[in-house]
């Protein structure tokens, strides 16, 4: 598995955003400056972010974007699923079925149950996390780990 660029960079535009303070938000040239991103792909990612509903736009000349909703109320796996997709959905057995109008292992699937259960786990993890999580630093970031270690293991 891995993590995209849209999605890292997705997530690293919210982060900044969240902690710049100013009511006019960041523009697009400041964003790319910030994350060392050309500004054709910021211009991407925040468009994607605006329509997704996560981000919205100020007008004038100072201009940029901010966030449309608190920090605590953007879900994490909202925004990766808006940015990515899930690893696995329904349409994925679909897509790798190879030369054959039918995957050979639609009944008994052991490789799909595996996707299943790696995508409900990665689910349990995101759901619970949101950008104010993600707007501390890293060591607030690991607490959160820790924690969510703990409650996925106290539901088995």
């Amino acid at each position: 598995m891995k993590i995209t660029a849209q999605e890292e960079y997705g997530i690293r535009i919210l982060i900044r955003i969240a902690r710049c303070g100013d009511d006019n938000g960041m523009s697009i040239p400041q964003l790319s400056e910030s994350e060392g991103l050309t500004p054709h792909y910021v211009a991407k990612l925040t468009r994607q972010l605006r329509l997704a509903g996560f981000l919205k736009s100020t007008p004038g000349q100072k201009g940029g974007y901010i966030l449309s909703r608190l920090t605590s109320e953007i879900n994490i796996n909202e925004v990766l699923k808006t940015l990515g997709g899930a690893l696995f959905d329904d349409k994925f057995c679909a897509s790798h079925i190879g030369a054959l109008k039918l995957c050979t292992n639609s009944v008994n699937c052991s490789a799909r149950s595996l996707w299943k259960i790696i995508q409900f786990t990665v689910d349990q993890v995101l759901n619970k996390m949101t950008l104010a999580d993600l707007c501390g630093n890293e060591e607030n970031v690991i607490k959160l780990h820790v924690l969510l270690k703990s409650e996925l293991m106290l539901q088995d």
